[in-house]
Order: C-alpha cells, then sequence, then structure tokens
C-alpha cells in the first residue's frame, strides 16, 4: 500500500512539474482525462522505480563531489534521475520528453521534490 501512494504521489509531483514548466511533457494514452492519468501514474511508477533501483548507486558513487558542494550536487542527481526516467519512457506508449538538461530537468526537479515533500507531510507514515 505504501508503494502505491508513493507512485501516486510521484505522478502528482510530476503533473506539477509538466504544469509549470514549458519543457517537460508527458504524452502517451489519450488527450482524456482518463488516459492522461494512468499517463501520469505510469511515469511515475518509472520514476518511483528508477529512484528506488539506480538512485542509492549513483549517490554512492557521487559521494565525494556531494561533500564538496555540500549537498548542492543531490540536485543534478535527480535531474539526471528524471533524464533516466524520460530515456526509459521511450519503450512503453507513455512518454516523458524534456528538452534541455540544465533548465528544465533542474526546475522540474525541484519543483518535484517540493511538491513530493509537501505531499509527504499530509500522507506521512505510520510510527510505531
Amino acid at each position: 500500500m505504501n508503494f502505491l501512494i508513493r507512485v501516486l504521489v510521484n505522478a502528482l509531483a510530476l503533473a506539477a512539474a509538466v504544469w509549470i514548466v514549458g519543457g517537460i511533457e508527458i504524452s502517451g494514452l489519450g488527450d482524456d482525462l482518463t488516459g492522461r492519468v494512468f499517463s501520469y501514474l505510469i511515469v511515475g511508477l518509472i520514476f518511483g522505480l528508477i529512484n528506488a533501483l539506480v538512485r542509492p548507486i549513483v549517490s554512492l558513487f557521487s559521494l565525494p563531489i556531494t561533500c564538496l558542494t555540500l549537498g548542492l550536487f543531490t540536485v543534478i542527481i535527480n535531474a539526471l534521475m528524471l533524464m533516466l526516467t524520460s530515456w526509459v519512457s521511450q519503450f512503453t506508449p507513455v512518454r516523458l520528453t524534456i528538452e534541455t538538461f540544465w533548465w528544465d530537468a533542474i526546475v522540474g526537479t525541484l519543483i518535484i521534490s517540493i511538491v513530493s515533500a509537501v505531499l509527504g507531510l499530509f500522507v506521512g507514515k505510520e510510527r510505531r
């Protein structure tokens, strides 16, 4: 259940990034509401899997430069994960397209991080 909530949070954060940043677009399953919702959910699932599987390895190898930049390199890592999501989505019926790395991916990453953090406050986690 926690994984499904995380996919939903990712989909909403991606929807906010697509709405705000002009260079990010999700297309695929149709222009009606159901097609768009499923498109965002599929890309949110891909983004969540990449963040769960690839990001820890990249973060580990980039630890020295992350320490040198006092953690700011994490934004670049997140943008790279968004670009990797864009590349992986080319092999699915749903496509995430990002025009430029520097402006679109970086700003999109910042928006996704802020929206995910805010939604994470509302969703929360069960504590024992």
